[in-house]
């Protein structure tokens, strides 16, 4: 089953959100410990929940920098893949950009939530011309309690496969 249909089904399926999760801890095994819960925002994108969970803290008892660099990375991706054909389509990380304005002290989320006309227009129409398109996503990090923890700017390079020059 494709990601984008996984996301789809889990929109409105306890059963299949539960699904798509298991399935991204198997496929993408380094976020497993992290506790993060993918959830397909009825509307079009993706939340990613991060737990106040000790494996997540820092020394000073906030949610370490990186887990929530890491979830705004998932977020963007997992967004992308929602309009993008993961078999026609590779993305790969370029760069990733942080700022952090507020220390989480409780469980966060990421959430993004591209259009499909921007991902059409910024992404798949500029790849009808071009080997590779570049594409910078800006994801906001909240606090359960409305706080704005920090903004990723996770730029993202996209290829249709057939360009691509390593093997898999």
């Amino acid at each position: 089953m494709e990601v984008a249909q996984l996301i789809r089904s889990a929109r409105s399926s306890r059963v299949s959100r539960w699904l798509l999760n298991s399935v991204l801890g198997w496929m993408i095994p380094f976020n497993r410990p992290h506790g993060f819960k993918v959830v397909p925002l009825l509307s079009g994108g993706i939340r990613v929940d991060i737990p106040y969970w000790r494996i997540n803290r820092n020394h000073i008892k906030g949610i370490h920098a990186c887990a929530l660099a890491t979830a705004a990375e998932y977020c963007s991706g997992l967004a992308l893949l929602e309009h993008l054909d993961a078999k026609e389509y590779r993305l790969i990380m370029k760069s990733l950009q942080m700022e952090y304005h507020y220390q989480a002290k409780a469980d966060a989320r990421a959430v993004f939530a591209p259009g499909i006309s921007e991902v059409t227009s910024q992404v798949i129409d500029p790849l009808r011309s071009g080997e590779a398109v570049l594409y910078t996503a800006v994801v906001e990090l909240h606090d359960v309690k409305e706080n704005h923890l920090a903004t990723g700017k996770i730029t993202w390079q996209v290829k249709e496969w057939g360009s691509v020059k390593t093997r898999v």
